[in-house]
Formats: C-alpha cells, structure tokens, sequence
C-alpha cells in the first residue's frame, strides 16, 4: 500500500510502498479517508519530540485521523500501532481508539478539528479547571490549536479573552471568534512585556494557554513580576501545551515566589480518562457540525505530502487524502 514514510531523521516523509496492516487482538483494520498534517508529527519526524525516542525507523507518519472499518462504519481513530500511521491507504488501531463520527462532519473538518480541538478542550477544562466569568489570555491564538482554544474558552463562558499571535492576518480576524483584545508578538520584548501588563488590567489573568513558551513566555513572565501587573486573588493558571518559539525558557525563582502563577503542562502524561475523551469528542464535533468551533482546511494528496511538509500552513490545517 501506498503511505507517507519517515526513514530519516529530520526529513520530510516520502511517498513509498510499505507492508499490509494485519490486525491482532484488540485491533482493527481501519482505511484512512482523511488525517490532518499537524505539529506533532513533524516534531515526531525530527526527533524533538519527547515522545520520539520510543519510534524506530522506518515508520508511517499520522498519529490519528478518519476512516471507516471493515463493516462501513465512519470512525475517528488514534494511536495506530507502530510502525504504522495514519498518512496512509490503511492502518492499524486498537478497536477501543476508534470513535464513531456522524455524517455531519465532512471527512476533512473531522480529521483536521480532532487533535487540536481536544487539545483545547482538555488545556481549558481539565488542567486550567477554567470557570465562567474567568479572564484567559491564549499565547499563540494564531494558529490552528490557539484559534480554537479562543473559540472553546468562549463556549466555556469566558468572561474576557486576550489573543497573543504572530500572524497578524489571523490576529485581526480573532474578534469574530470571541476574542477581546489582541496582542502582536513581533514587539520588541520590553514593549511586549508593557503590552502583557497593560491587557492583563483591571483583574489579572486566571488561565494563560501557552502554545509559545520561548521568549514570548518569558516576556509574559516578566510582566507578572512587576508591580503594577494586575494580580487577582485566585491563582494564575498557566498550561503549557506547546513550544513553538522554543523548547525552554529562564525561570527565575522570584516569578513563582512574587505571584499567584502556578505552571501545568497539557500533555500524554496528563490527559484525562478515556470517557472524559469520549464525552468531550461528542460535545467538540457538534459544536463543529452548528458552526459554533470553525476551523479552515486544505486539502493535500499523499503523494505530495514531500513537497507540502514544510511549507506554511497560515493558520489553517493541512489534511492528507490518502
């Protein structure tokens, strides 16, 4: 079968043939419709990611995406068992990772929406335990995952939304998701501090998801241990999701002994029960299927999945058609 190969550290995954599924115990021969070409699987593919060391080369590429079984039945899956992804013809996945998906999302929206719009679900409900009324600042709203935590901490009953990004295309169009206000990163550090302070009056920011980290979360953190920052009397919850800007930042101690700031990371080792997946899975596709969580796609074929890996996705999300 045909599939999107990485045999390479560091380089782009390349059409080629690779092995038949054949499913074992527990599994489930799935043929892929659609899988959405996210930063995971390139920080994956370049080893930068912590969850790299375990992948052994050559392997398929796509950690989830949409399909349908042996029985005709439209599934979203995820975690296919390695060495096999979801950038190709067929996969397969453990029966208990695959999702029934009604017909009111196309193939292409479902498989784009399905990571990040999780992602954000679980960013704002389980790990920043977010509560109407609260003020959330997102640190890269202009991506794909932050334009949808904008639009998933409104539905939440956010009571003011910040926007930080740095595509100012996409920052400009943040308001008609539910952001308030917007902050450009691309200002010079002690200037991007000023703005974080300024944005964060009259009463502090209550949840802060972090897409950056880098020097935008360390321009932030500067800002919560001046004086004049607007403190509230609950703590500041800051999730750390992603690491676009970089993978560190310099802490220094006086950020965590000068304010309510209390640091917590979205990830593998701290994702919810499967049922509270299940449950959030239905309530984030029919937000999507009413038009109330929107997300732009582009339709990429496997064959060219070489060519489209590096190039610039502009806020919206590349999807693989097998």
């Amino acid at each position: 079968m045909n599939a999107a190969v990485i045999d390479d550290p560091g380089k782009a995954p390349r059409l080629a043939e690779f092995p038949e599924p054949v499913a074992g115990d527990g599994e489930v021969i799935v043929s892929v419709l659609a899988a959405a070409l996210k930063p995971l699987d390139k920080q994956l593919a370049s080893g930068s990611h912590y969850a790299s060391q375990s992948r052994k080369l050559p392997y398929v590429c796509g950690t989830d995406g949409v399909g349908r079984r042996g029985d005709g039945s439209r599934v979203l899956f995820a975690m296919p068992r390695w060495p096999y992804g979801a950038m190709a013809e067929r996969t397969v996945v453990p029966r208990n990772l695959c999702l029934p998906l009604e017909d009111d999302v196309d193939d292409r929206t479902a498989a784009a929406v399905f990571n990040p719009g999780l992602s954000a679900w679980a960013s704002l409900t389980w790990r920043a335990r977010l509560t109407p009324g609260e003020t959330v600042l997102v640190l890269g709203a202009t991506g794909v995952t932050g334009q949808l935590a904008v639009q998933t901490a409104r539905l939440l009953g956010a009571g003011r939304i910040v926007a930080a990004g740095r595509n100012q295309q996409v920052l400009g169009s943040l308001q008609q998701m539910g952001a308030d206000a917007a902050i450009r990163l691309d200002a010079p550090g002690q200037d991007l501090t000023e703005a974080f302070a300024r944005e964060a009056a009259p009463s502090g920011f209550d949840v802060i998801i972090d897409y950056l980290w880098g020097p935008p979360s360390e321009a932030l953190l500067a800002a919560i241990t001046r004086r004049d920052f607007a403190a509230g009397s609950s703590p500041v919850r800051l999730v750390q999701v992603g690491e676009s800007a970089g993978p560190s930042i310099t802490l220094s101690a006086a950020v965590l002994r000068s304010s309510r700031l209390e640091i917590l990371g979205a990830g593998s080792g701290s994702a919810p029960p499967a049922e509270a997946w299940a449950a959030a899975l239905r309530e984030l596709m029919a937000h999507v299927a009413t038009g109330k969580l929107r997300i732009e796609t582009r339709r990429i074929a496997l064959g060219d999945i070489e060519t489209e890996w590096t190039r610039d996705q502009h806020g919206s999300r590349f999807v693989i058609v097998p």
